[in-house]
């Protein structure tokens, strides 16, 4: 893990929620500059302490971001080269690292991959890129595969990560984004990606880039395994986030002691990524019954070892609940104000979340 890593902590913001974006992709050739209301809101990150700015996704998608149609182009929803330029010149002039969100397990219905393969069928030149089943006898126009699909969504198609060129395209965005200023790598959805197709990648990223940081998103299985063979630095510490809130709302302390032992036992070969909120999960305010109890999860969460995250909202109370439906995310996305001067007065800061 860079050295740097070890005194990080990250306010973690998802940039279209946050600037209040449009819920889906502008007409072609408009643009709007959005990034400057988040740079409005740096010095408030400072202020918590948090030395590092973890970015939701940035660039071109068709509605929450997580559909990516373009890795190389900012959303135009948020902006364009020169605006992600000033944003990360100005988090950097703040001692502020940038954490990119990297969404390679799978692309939106419109990316120009896919939209290949749905063009010119099997002899497209990108076929190769996903888990592909074509129906019986000769393809002709208008005719569609069955293609995987991450977690039953239609509209995010898998990539075959046992395919070079694919591998090679997240190289080259990973050192692209990298050359262009920003500090590390948040891998989403790392858990529905081989390790080993992260091990054929990194190294690549680490020879131009070795201070880089990079951090998985996994929700269960072996995390030491995946942190080893995948080359990782780190992995999100859902065990511990599902622990915390259980053990404080519910007062299951017993969950809570095997967390942390566990937790313990992780330590020993990598820092894991720990949270108690962030763009995809119920608030932990409104995940408790009783909000006395929230700085007791604040307590777990910056006095354990790991790298901790703040889910930008989090430090004044926010409160929004996750359904699992469309737009089902909005609640725990929402749009900021223009800068912090703007936050309700009900939006009181919690006890807990700023050093002293």
């Amino acid at each position: 893990m860079p050295e740097w890593v070890q005194d990080a902590v990250w306010w973690q913001v998802h940039p279209l929620g946050f600037v209040g974006a449009e819920p889906a992709a502008l007409p072609d050739g408009e643009v709007r500059h959005r990034l400057g209301h988040l740079r409005r809101w740096l010095d408030h990150a400072v202020e918590l302490g948090a030395n590092g700015l973890a970015l939701g996704p940035v660039f071109a998608a068709q509605t929450h971001g997580y559909d990516t149609v373009d890795h190389f182009r900012i959303d135009p929803r948020l902006g364009d080269d020169a605006d992600f330029d000033a944003l990360v010149a100005a988090a950097h002039e703040r001692g502020l690292r940038v954490l990119l969100d990297g969404v390679f397990n799978h692309v939106g219905r419109g990316h120009p991959a896919f939209r290949a393969v749905l063009e010119q069928g099997p002899a497209a030149g990108t076929a190769s890129w996903f888990r592909l089943r074509w129906p019986p006898g000769e393809w002709r126009p208008g005719v569609e595969p069955d293609a995987d699909v991450f977690e039953g969504h239609g509209a995010l198609v898998a990539l075959d990560h046992g395919e070079p060129a694919v591998a090679d395209l997240v190289t080259r965005v990973m050192t692209h984004w990298l050359d262009r200023g920003a500090d590390g790598w948040r891998l989403d959805a790392a858990y529905a990606v081989p390790p080993s197709s992260w091990a054929r990648v990194l190294p690549a990223v680490r020879a131009a880039h070795p201070d880089a940081y990079v951090v998985g998103e996994v929700i269960h299985g072996d995390y030491a395994a995946v942190v080893r063979e995948g080359g990782l630095d780190s992995v999100t510490q859902y065990e511990l986030w599902k622990a915390v809130w259980s053990a404080v709302g519910a007062r299951n302390l017993f969950e809570l002691a095997h967390a942390l032992g566990r937790h313990d036992g992780f330590l020993e070969s990598f820092v894991p990524w720990t949270f108690v909120g962030n763009h995809d999960v119920t608030r932990i305010a409104s995940q408790l019954p009783d909000q006395r109890h929230l700085a007791h999860a604040l307590v777990v969460l910056f006095t354990v070892g790991g790298t901790p995250a703040v889910w930008s909202g989090d430090e004044h109370g926010f409160r929004g609940v996750k359904e699992h439906r469309a737009g089902g995310d909005d609640a725990i996305r929402p749009a900021f104000p223009a800068d912090p001067s703007g936050l309700a007065r009900s939006g009181r800061r919690c006890t807990g979340c700023t050093r002293s």
